[in-house]
């Protein structure tokens, strides 16, 4: 009886050690799920799943208004194709490269690949708002144009002189059709004295006079 009881005692013993781990491990994964449980605790690591999720989302949601922004501009702007008399004429003067919607996308088009497009685009909204008569219009693209092309915190933010920042901080106070007439001055002086020689030697602008030049003429 005695051999049976120490044997029964064994048995119980070694069950009870083998549930313990079970057991425990249990404990740790409730504990576990327990500090990740974002929506009941106060605090959340860097493994939270509801902050990883939250991330992801802010990711996607500036990532969708990066893209939708990058859309909104136009690739170029509508123009029939040029003639050769017309991108003979670019030659002769950058005011004249400037005046055709033609021209300003070959130039632009040149712009993109120094990465100095933003110029352009600056130039381009400063005349559309030009164009406007109505206050509230005329205050909202003032606002665009400061964020997209003024703001030192824009991607494409354009190079101008404190003089001129100052004078745009002051027009904004109260935003006209001329709010930004003394930076795109600046900028065109910009365009006319360091990029336009460049793009007179570039392959756009020799290629597209190349392909004008060998164009057989129509009767």
């Amino acid at each position: 009886p005695m051999g049976s009881e120490r044997t029964e005692i064994r048995k119980r013993q070694m069950s009870t050690t083998q549930e313990t781990p079970g057991a425990a491990q249990a404990q740790l994964s409730t504990g576990n799920r327990g500090s990740n449980a974002c929506c009941f605790c106060w605090c959340c690591c860097c493994s939270c799943s509801c902050l990883t999720v939250r991330n992801q989302d802010e990711e996607r949601a500036r990532r969708t208004s990066h893209e939708l922004q990058a859309e909104s501009i136009p690739n170029c702007e509508e123009s029939p194709a040029p003639t050769l008399e017309e991108v003979n004429a670019w030659a002769q003067s950058f005011d004249k490269l400037m005046l055709t919607p033609a021209g300003r996308n070959a130039f632009r088009e040149f712009l993109r690949t120094e990465f100095s497009e933003e110029n352009m685009l600056f130039w381009m909204a400063c005349e559309e708002l030009k164009q406007e008569s109505n206050k509230s219009v005329i205050e909202e693209k003032a606002r665009l144009i400061y964020e997209d092309y003024i703001s030192i915190l824009s991607p494409k933010e354009v190079s101008l002189d404190s003089r001129v920042r100052e004078v745009i901080n002051r027009n904004m106070l109260e935003p006209s059709q001329h709010t930004f007439d003394d930076a795109q001055l600046q900028i065109y002086t910009l365009m006319h004295r360091d990029s336009y020689p460049r793009f007179m030697n570039s392959a756009i602008y020799k290629d597209l006079l190349r392909s004008l030049s060998e164009k057989p003429i129509e009767a």
